[in-house]
């Protein structure tokens, strides 16, 4: 049974929902007041669905638009939307998302060109 759209979710929920590993979301946590999810006994952390979405756009900007982590932050301050002056990444470190990406794409190309390689016997 699938949960309201308007139900609070755990921070594993959200991890899954958003494709992102839980430290991830912790860390954005410190870097984006912003981000305030409701926490209970034990400091479990529930998340609103305001929350998920404010999530869901600070990915989009570090991951999507490559902006930097102080890039976004700036945007959140201002409450502004992304303008093309913003911090932009200048360095491959800034990239990781997208690096990420690109190295799951040659992996799987790597994979098919030795499968190839075995069946031509070579």
């Amino acid at each position: 049974m699938a949960k309201s759209s308007s139900a609070f979710r755990t921070i594993s929920e959200v991890a899954e929902e958003l494709d992102l590993p839980q430290h991830v979301l912790r860390f954005w946590e410190s870097k984006f007041s912003v981000i305030k999810p409701m926490k209970r006994g034990g400091g479990r952390r529930y998340y609103r669905p305001q929350d998920i979405e404010i999530l869901r756009r600070i990915r989009g900007l570090l991951y999507d638009d490559g902006y930097t982590i102080k890039g976004a932050q700036k945007l959140f301050r201002e409450g502004g939307k992304p303008s093309l002056n913003e911090d932009k990444p200048k360095s491959s470190e800034d990239t990781s998302g997208k690096v990420s990406k690109v190295q799951k794409e040659l992996k799987s190309v790597l994979g098919e060109l030795e499968d190839i390689r075995v069946l031509l016997g070579a």
